[in-house]
């Protein structure tokens, strides 16, 4: 016998629910942050590159201004995202930041490999020694792009967004390239016209950097479009909040897709093999309930019930209900 269907919640429990929304919040918030922040930075690196003739600072420069980009995106997928489900997306859009992610890491490693040509171009070409103002930038870049690293991966791991997580570890190699930037500068200012090459060797650094974040943020997006299983502590957690709702006898299989901030959750639990498709019912809903009111990021659950004990080759349907509940 088998019960399919989607019912929704009581308006009682919907609103004791956990809500994602502080965690959405959180996060855009992070990225309006490191929005103006970089687009300061990099506006002031490239009118200082400009004026110092520096192209290892022009090159910082489009880095900000590439993840002023990053950040634009980042926080119009964090309001998609947040969009209720509708007939064409029935799961919602919260695959909006990681699929944004995806764009945004193939716009980057193509800026870092033109801004590496150009390096490359102009790494022997003479260029007055630049002023000893630019190191100053070049300094107060490595403290402001590290100090945005720990905040955001606070926020990151806090909210569990893969977005804001790519941004922190995006400001952790701006503050490396920074330091590049400055020991270039320095090298070139300090050592002597033979070393103006520094500066571009600099630069070219800088590249290497933007380009490995380009590849990694695209990993990364790559992989959870993969639907991989969650992080362990996630797992654990709604197995544990499963096996704890009267009438779970144990859970057989369970899979918690991430998408976006929020998950999916598909579990199979046991329940007493003499039940009636009325009580496997109810505690369906109590399995579902649970998980929504107590993980904040649990967007749907999908439930299966197996009869306990479990009778090898009885048929597929004998005594098995599943119950597709949305929040």
């Amino acid at each position: 016998m088998a019960d399919t269907q989607r019912t929704p919640i009581s308006e009682q429990e919907a609103g004791s629910a956990a809500s994602p929304r502080p965690l959405y919040r959180d996060a855009m918030q992070a990225a309006g942050l490191g929005l103006v922040i970089n687009l300061v930075l990099g506006g002031v690196k490239l009118v200082a590159g400009l004026v110092a003739q520096s192209f290892a600072l022009i090159s910082d420069a489009v880095n900000s201004l590439g993840d002023s980009l990053t950040s634009i995106v980042t926080l119009a997928a964090l309001w998609y995202a947040q969009q209720p489900a509708d007939d064409e997306h029935p799961y919602g859009h919260t695959r909006a930041e990681t699929v944004a992610g995806a764009y945004v890491a193939l716009l980057i490693i193509g800026s870092g490999l033109l801004v590496g040509w150009e390096a490359l171009r102009r790494l022997f070409l003479p260029h007055p020694l630049p002023p000893a103002w630019t190191l100053w930038i070049a300094g107060a870049n490595v403290v402001i792009k590290e100090s945005l690293f720990h905040y955001k991966s606070r926020v990151g791991r806090r909210t569990g967004s893969s977005a804001i997580l790519a941004n922190a570890w995006d400001h952790r190699s701006d503050a490396i390239c920074s330091l590049a930037v400055l020991i270039g500068l320095a090298i070139a200012r300090y050592a002597g016209p033979q070393y103006t090459w520094a500066d571009e060797a600099a630069a070219l650094v800088v590249v290497v950097a933007i380009v490995w974040a380009g590849l990694r943020m695209l990993g990364q997006t790559t992989s959870e479009l993969l639907d991989p299983q969650a992080d362990p502590e996630i797992v654990e957690q709604v197995r544990k909040l499963a096996e704890s709702v009267p009438g779970v006898r144990g859970v057989e299989k369970l899979w918690v897709r991430k998408t976006g901030i929020e998950y999916l959750v598909d579990i199979h639990i046991q329940v007493d093999a003499r039940m009636t498709v009325e009580e496997g019912h109810r505690v369906g809903h109590l399995v579902k309930n649970q998980l929504v009111r107590q993980v904040a990021t649990v967007r749907d659950v999908l439930v299966h019930l197996e009869p306990f004990p479990h009778v090898h080759g009885s048929p597929p349907n004998e005594n098995q209900a599943s119950f597709h509940i949305s929040t």
